[in-house]
């Protein structure tokens, strides 16, 4: 299938590769980028060591950026699940998927959630890939709303409040 070749780019690899990165980091309880930054280390060190792509790189820094956020984001979706009894790769898929939904504007959304859902066919359980395709099919609703209001925040001039939202943080 023609189709699914092109889904095998180095965008694709590099989401499989920020996977793999969020889980070991989570199952070894170390931080994403540091293991990230190991990894770029030991691939320039030692030629036997796939390099780590810049997209992945990306992926990691901004997920772990943005880790309390898109955690909420994903349990607020969730129905008779919790965060924590998702299998990790199904919530590292979830966290790379949302985390490209807010803030990876040059993903489209529907590409964000095909990617996710072909991840979830190719590491997960045979339920996982319409579970991850069901939550955000939820999360892209929302997605739009969350990428105009950062879109206007940059875009604010200089010394001009937010107003009381900016108080809260």
């Amino acid at each position: 299938m023609s189709g699914n070749q092109k889904k095998l780019g180095a965008r694709h690899k590099a989401r499989k590769r920020a996977v793999d990165l969020l889980f070991e980091a989570e199952a070894r309880d170390v931080h994403p980028v540091d293991l990230a930054a190991d990894r770029v280390e030991l691939a320039v060190a030692d030629d036997q060591v796939a390099p780590v792509p810049a997209y992945t790189q990306a992926i990691i820094g901004g997920v772990a950026d943005h880790l309390d956020e898109t955690d909420r984001v994903i349990a607020d979706h969730l129905h008779e699940w919790t965060l924590d009894r998702l299998p990790a790769v199904d919530r590292a898929i979830l966290r790379i998927a949302v985390w490209e939904l807010f803030h990876a504007t040059d993903v489209p959304p529907v590409v964000a959630v095909d990617e996710a859902v072909e991840l979830a066919k190719q590491l997960s359980t045979d339920d996982s890939p319409a579970f991850v395709n069901g939550v955000l099919g939820q999360i892209v609703a929302v997605a739009d709303q969350v990428r105009a209001a950062a879109a206007a925040t940059r875009v604010r001039p200089a010394g001009e409040s937010s107003g009381p939202e900016s108080e809260r943080s």
